[in-house]
């Protein structure tokens, strides 16, 4: 049993269960964040994460404690549909963020002055009152672009501009107007490339809970953004996993045996933080509950428990109906067939296996492709599941679910 020594109340650490962490409260980035900043001194980034997974925390980390003289600026893009949209959001969260900035990047911008002749306009509802002031804003998107990178640029200070959900706004434009979609990431690479990254002032940290090179992949526009540098988040390693809960239980006083941290990485499977944090939670809850000398059967009985908590449901549900929105049909039926068979599995399938599932559900009355095609889409489908954190490869030529707790739901609900 492990001893439990006392620890003052407030000290204790916080449990994340949908917020994004606290940057005094994160953990086990150091190093990633450390490597972010290198990347950024001489590169454009992009951050690959999965949802629920971290991404948000390290970035408003990053924002939070700023290095290597960098103002930080975050802004989510997740609803945005226009290019016009995406430069007016940089505005607006720079004045609200950094109103000093702003004001430098305003009295040198003739159309922002005019428009907010005194900054001290707090209350004022700058976005209603551009788009009021200039109705032709839209149209002249790449005008009030080149302005922006322009006053940036002449700041005198590094910038460091993170934009997350950038997938989901690239989603939104090619539903909206795939031609102005092209358009806009071509100029967005110029803007990045020229001056050199090494010679810009301005740096654009870029990411998002879908991947963002097979997302443009998908409809031929990737090349549009091969420039930035690729930094994937890591997983959290089975050694963290444990000292997490370890550590969160010691401090609140709970007896554990040993075998206790080992049980919930094991049911966890491919750590998904927010779910490491809601079962060490509520196994918290449970020992306040019954005080007792937890053991691992305890982390199956909450385990059990979660899967149909209303808690999980709402955080669960949005890897299926995700499915819809981000995979092009047939992509997305596929994606439920190889899912529902891997679910149902004790230790997952094998490649073949899978692509026989994926045969399975080609589209009726079509002409079926030549072979080589058809492995080709088949695991591109997988490639991006992996990508988005629904499989992961076990052993050589295995396959299952990432999240333990993700293929259980899967399995109650949809089965």
């Amino acid at each position: 049993m492990k001893n439990s020594p006392v620890f003052p109340v407030q000290t204790l650490p916080d449990f994340y269960v949908g917020s994004v962490i606290d940057s005094a409260d994160l953990r086990f980035r150091e190093a990633f964040i450390g490597l972010l900043w290198e990347s950024l001194l001489t590169h454009h980034v992009i951050l690959k994460a999965p949802r629920r997974t971290g991404k948000t925390s390290v970035m408003e980390h990053l924002r939070a404690h700023p290095q290597a003289g960098f103002v930080v600026l975050y802004e989510n893009v997740q609803d945005l549909t226009h290019p016009a949209d995406f430069f007016l959001a940089i505005l607006d969260n720079l004045r609200d963020q950094h109103p000093r900035v702003f004001d430098h990047v305003r009295k040198g911008w003739g159309l922002l002055k005019k428009l907010l002749p005194e900054v001290e306009l707090e209350y004022e509802d700058f976005k209603f009152k551009f788009r009021a002031d200039h109705p032709d804003y839209a149209a002249q998107w790449r005008t009030h672009g080149d302005a922006l990178f322009e006053r940036l640029r002449f700041l005198g200070s590094r910038v460091l501009i993170i934009v997350d959900e950038l997938p989901d706004m690239v989603l939104n434009l090619k539903k909206e107007n795939p031609a102005l979609l092209r358009e806009f990431l071509a100029w967005f690479r110029d803007k990045r490339q020229n001056p050199p990254p090494k010679s810009d002032s301005v740096r654009w940290l870029l990411g998002g809970s879908v991947n963002l090179s097979s997302t443009l992949d998908a409809i031929g526009m990737v090349d549009l953004v091969n420039d930035l540098k690729d930094e994937p988040l890591p997983s959290l390693t089975d050694a963290q996993v444990e000292e997490f809960v370890s550590s969160m239980l010691t401090a609140r006083q709970v007896p554990f045996e040993d075998g206790v941290p080992a049980r919930l990485r094991e049911r966890l499977g491919r750590p998904i933080p927010i779910f490491m944090q809601m079962l060490t939670q509520d196994l918290h809850r449970s020992w306040r509950e019954s005080p007792r000398t937890l053991a691992p059967s305890d982390v199956d009985t909450v385990f059990d428990r979660l899967i149909s908590s209303t808690a999980a449901q709402d955080k669960l549900q949005h890897y299926y109906t995700r499915l819809a929105k981000y995979y092009d049909p047939p992509d997305a039926l596929q994606a439920h067939a190889i899912l529902d068979h891997l679910c149902r599995t004790a230790d997952g399938a094998s490649r073949q296996a899978l692509l026989t599932e994926y045969q399975r559900t080609l589209p009726a009355g079509k002409k079926t492709p030549p072979a080589h095609e058809l492995k080709r889409r088949f695991l591109q489908l997988l490639h991006d599941l992996e990508n988005d954190f629904y499989v992961t490869e076990t052993a050589p030529d295995q396959w299952d679910f990432g999240s333990g707790i993700l293929k259980s739901w899967w399995r109650k609900y949809y089965a």
